[in-house]
């Protein structure tokens, strides 16, 4: 008989009230609990909340039309045991019967002991097929929890590696995450030694600490040399213990090399010293996947040491030097700044990398020009500190980079320009006089009586030569002028009408060398700010400098535009061009471009007279030149609304 651990429900399902009296007495004797319908209309109520043990059914309320809710059991209870009792047996019946889900069969006459046996049987086969679908489910699901083990482990390999910077906790993460995952006895992760060539353990788990610190294993004759040395996989299985080197003997190992591109750096292995439990081929692949997360972090870890290396000469040779360095990326954001560029800044807090420039720079005119600066396109001004410094500025646009500027202490420079500014002024006021009196006295002598040819000569050089140097000392008082800002008038003016001015001046000489000057405007352009004398003084130091260093025939062209608040005034011509090497020192007073003959007249203050017209205007100009075609000289004024 049937000893349930706890009471159970059999459900018959029969009209017949004396079977069911018979039925219902047996079924108790055994232990159970029994509900009786006497039809299949309402069987499911019997369901809830608990499913019977076993149902027993007859025949008789068995149709095609009915039978559905057999099927509508068997979806949610498929274990469920299901008895037919018929009248007559019936194979034919039964074969049917047993495809819609039924699992034996009574006929009359019944007795006791077959409707135990039956029952007792049909409870413990699906008791049994219970056990076998919670043993293989259970058994499913440690292979299912020992592979999400090991996509876990990965995971977490895959996290450190790419968060961590610390090699050695890497490693032996790694480590131990193989050694977990196998099921192995130890792990360990082999490097070469580049000094004597063996191989030593960098991570370990479960051997031994004096052990690991004296490990030194041959690449010659040995196991792990093999996989240095051919970059494939070892896996080792032995009844006995096979040794690996004096006191490590091993029943079972898996040696996986580390593959950096096509050279192997070293070997992952686990191993099994007590227990011959062997290791199988998925094992290999686990072992070789968290290989190349060591590959990796080891890879990582050089690549970091180098730069941090490399940062540190680069901040070394940036802190020594005396110039102020600022480099900043794309969106105007810093990514360096030296000590110098921060005195020079007037900035007394820290600066860390990412913070924008506009909350570091108070110079405008050093702000506007990084916030607008054309790329490709250098720039150069000059500012002053709140020191009273004063700071050449050279902005340069790094592709891919941002840009980079650095700031020159021109302050001792700038006093002896000024002391030499004034040496000449000085210089230049004596000089008029003589030089006057030596034009005039040159002109008398004419007067004075006849003189032969070679005595008008000799004249007519001292004349040139008077007004050479006239011409020199005009140039250096007007420089001097501007420099010291003695002339500081400015009112609102119409640029193009002093344009057409100088043009209309400078005509016949145009003319005489049958050049051509055209000014095309893009737009009306609003009056500047500025001082009118000057600004014609540089409209015709261009204009004549473009005319001088062109050949006859060619074309001068004036070009202005309208653009972000400021005016930007482009004269271009066809001459000679200026050498790469030259650009740089052009606007420098008394330079000259080493492609200019000596024949031709000039005093080489021309540019810089503009270069400082342009600066009191709180402007910038700058020169596109090349060799042979031609110069674009470029100046940018400020609007004033």
């Amino acid at each position: 008989m049937t000893n349930p651990t706890q009471i159970q429900m059999i459900l018959i399902i029969n009209a017949d009230g004396q079977i069911n009296f018979l039925l219902e007495r047996i079924v108790k004797s055994m232990g159970y609990m029994v509900d009786i319908s006497t039809t299949t209309s309402d069987v499911l109520k019997y369901f809830s909340p608990s499913p019977p043990a076993l149902v027993i059914v007859n025949e008789s309320l068995i149709s095609d039309d009915d039978f559905s809710w057999v099927k509508d059991i068997r979806q949610q209870f498929p274990l469920l045991p299901i008895i037919i009792y018929s009248d007559k047996e019936n194979l034919k019946m039964q074969k049917e019967e047993l495809r819609k889900g039924a699992n034996d069969f009574l006929y009359p006459p019944i007795t006791r002991d077959e409707i135990v046996s039956m029952i007792s049987s049909n409870i413990q086969k699906t008791i049994s097929l219970k056990n076998y679908i919670i043993l293989e489910s259970r058994r499913a699901t440690q292979q299912l929890q020992a592979r999400v083990n090991e996509l876990e482990a990965l995971i977490r390999l895959g996290r450190s590696v790419t968060s961590s910077l610390d090699l050695d906790e890497v490693l032996r993460l790694i480590v131990d995450s193989a050694v977990e995952v196998t099921g192995s006895e130890e792990g360990s992760l082999l490097l070469v030694d580049e000094l004597t060539g063996d191989l030593y353990m960098r991570a370990s788990r479960n051997f031994n600490n004096d052990f690991v610190n004296t490990f030194r294993l041959p690449v010659q004759d040995s196991l792990a040399g093999s996989v240095l040395r051919t970059g494939e996989p070892v896996i080792l299985d032995e009844g006995t213990p096979q040794k690996i080197k004096t006191a490590y003997l091993v029943h079972s190992l898996i040696y996986v090399p580390l593959k950096l591109k096509d050279q192997v750096i070293g070997i992952l292995g686990i191993d099994n010293r007590h227990t011959r439990v062997s290791f199988r081929q998925k094992d290999v692949l686990l072992l070789s996947t968290m290989a190349e997360y060591a590959v990796i972090a080891i890879e990582n870890a050089r690549l970091f040491t180098e730069t941090k290396n490399e940062k540190n000469k680069l901040d070394t040779v940036i802190g020594e030097i005396e110039d102020g360095v600022l480099v900043l990326d794309q969106d105007q954001r810093v990514i360096l700044i030296n000590q110098m560029a921060q005195q020079a800044l007037d900035i007394n807090f820290v600066i860390n990398p990412g913070v924008p420039i506009q909350a570091i720079v108070e110079n405008q005119e050093l702000l506007d020009l990084i916030l607008n600066i054309e790329t490709k396109v250098s720039h150069q001004i000059e500012i002053t500190a709140t020191n009273e410094h004063v700071f050449s500025v050279q902005l340069t646009p790094i592709h891919s980079v941002g840009l980079a500027i650095t700031l020159h202490d021109i302050t001792y420079l700038k006093k002896l320009d000024r002391i030499k500014s004034d040496f000449v002024n000085t210089v230049s006021h004596d000089l008029r006089s003589p030089l006057t009196a030596i034009l005039g006295y040159a002109d008398l002598i004419e007067r004075t009586g006849e003189i032969n040819d070679l005595q008008k000569e000799f004249i007519s050089r001292i004349q040139t030569s008077v007004q050479n140097i006239t011409s020199l000392v005009d140039d250096l008082l007007n420089l001097g002028r501007i420099e010291s800002g003695f002339d500081t008038r400015k009112e609102m003016i119409d640029l193009e009408t002093i344009i057409q001015h100088s043009v209309d001046d400078l005509y016949s000489r145009l003319k005489s060398r049958n050049q051509t000057l055209t000014v095309s405007n893009q737009e009306k352009i609003p009056p500047i700010f500025a001082n009118q004398i000057q600004i014609r003084q540089l409209l015709d130091n261009l204009i004549t400098n473009a005319s001088k260093y062109s050949i006859e025939g060619s074309t001068i062209n004036i070009e202005t535009i309208v653009e972000k608040k400021q005016v930007i005034l482009r004269i271009s011509d066809q001459g000679i061009g200026i050498p790469s090497m030259d650009i740089p020192f052009i606007f420098d007073k008394f330079y000259r471009s080493g492609n200019i003959s000596k024949e031709t007249p000039g005093s080489g203050l021309g540019l810089a007279i503009v270069k400082s017209i342009v600066e009191s205007h709180q402007g910038r100009i700058w020169v596109d030149s090349t060799l042979g075609k031609g110069s674009v000289f470029t100046i940018v004024l400020p609007l004033i609304e």
